[in-house]
């Protein structure tokens, strides 16, 4: 063949290759992305709170027993709970002793809070709404909304009256392509009720933005729900003249907050997960590269930021940020993804440690 003809012919298949390539990524892609205008980091509250390392100084509980413990809670007894992402409910009695004590068979086990009868309720990403009660036994007691699979049930809190709230945080993508949620960008979130009088789940909230933690206040006048990949964190009115309204509690955050507790002062302790990175920020004004992230989901986790660092804040019940907690570098902790204080006494879970953090809050 003529040299000219080769070069031609050798082009011509490469643009054609790209081509291909090009419309698979588009025509082909898992999501139809927006665009995010992202808030300015000098933007928040807490930018004017000091960088500091006390997450550096944690308490490691359960270090090489806890495989990414998500959240953590504690009952009325001081029994510290956790569930791990290799399926099991992991318990620390109070004698410093762990228990392997309930498997539920699953790697996308999330929020978990107990209850007034002391049973412990359980977000399970693929299953739903789960309860495991005193003594072991598993019951699935949501796992369908108004005729629809519940696939990614993330977070919950009980209110005196028993009924129990909880997150969606996508009904479009389940735990394991939750990347691909935050990449298009588009609100798939719900808020949820689940009634225990009539076994019935409705949907108070839907269009979230990445529904993660959900808390009730001191009064149970309102709920807080957080939206990830939006900065912020939503007040739903249970009580008064405002029932069922909605408004914003805090926006612009450092972060995507990911788990709140309320704290036995009235206020807010919130995980901020670390969404924020000059190469991240530029993704969210592209929806081609969009495209291409969603399609090498390796390459997103190479240029994720989450694993950088560690950060905890405390907010007022009036959405002030009173207290900043950070592990700047991640050298000791990072990916906090719930903050629980018990008896002056923060209790850190994380989706990158072996390990539950605790931090004695009066030397904080």
């Amino acid at each position: 063949m003529d040299p000219k003809q080769c070069v031609s012919a050798c082009s011509g298949f490469l643009i054609a290759c790209l081509l291909a390539f090009t419309l698979q990524i588009i025509f082909f892609s898992p999501i139809s992305p927006d665009l995010i205008e992202l808030p300015p980091p000098s933007s928040s509250a807490s930018h004017l709170l000091p960088t500091n390392t006390h997450l550096q100084r944690v308490i490691k509980l359960g270090e090489g027993y806890l495989k990414d413990p998500e959240d953590v809670c504690v009952d009325r007894n001081g029994v510290v709970y956790t569930a791990t992402r290799d399926g099991w409910v992991k318990r620390l009695h109070k004698n410093g002793t762990w228990q392997d004590w309930k498997f539920i068979d699953g790697h996308a086990l999330f929020g978990i809070t107990t209850t007034m009868e002391n049973d412990l309720i359980v977000c399970d990403a693929e299953k739903g709404l789960l309860k495991v009660s005193e003594n072991g036994v598993l019951t699935v007691l949501a796992a369908h909304v108004n005729g629809s699979k519940i696939r990614f049930a993330n977070d919950v809190i009980e209110a005196s009256d028993r009924s129990l709230y909880f997150s969606v945080s996508s009904t479009k993508f389940g735990f394991d392509n939750l990347y691909l949620d935050v990449l298009e960008a588009k609100p798939h979130g719900q808020l949820l009720k689940y009634d225990p009088s009539s076994n019935e789940t409705s949907i108070l909230l839907d269009g979230l933005a990445f529904a993660n933690g959900v808390a009730i206040s001191r009064d149970e006048d309102y709920l807080i729900v957080c939206e990830t990949w939006k900065f912020r964190c939503l007040k739903y009115w249970l009580k008064g003249e405002t029932r069922g309204e909605t408004e914003i509690f805090v926006q612009n955050l450092p972060g995507g907050p990911d788990n709140i507790n309320l704290a036995p002062d009235g206020s807010f302790w919130i995980a901020i997960v670390e969404f924020r990175s000059n190469v991240l920020d530029f993704v969210h004004t592209s929806k081609a590269s969009k495209h291409v992230l969603a399609a090498f989901p390796k390459l997103y986790k190479l240029i994720s930021p989450v694993h950088r660092k560690a950060t905890v804040i405390n907010v007022a019940a009036d959405g002030s940020i009173i207290r900043k907690f950070q592990d700047p570098k991640g050298k000791v902790m990072s990916f906090v993804t719930s903050a629980f204080e018990f008896e002056d006494h923060l209790y850190l879970g994380s989706l990158n440690s072996n390990f539950i953090g605790k931090l004695p809050l009066k030397a904080a």
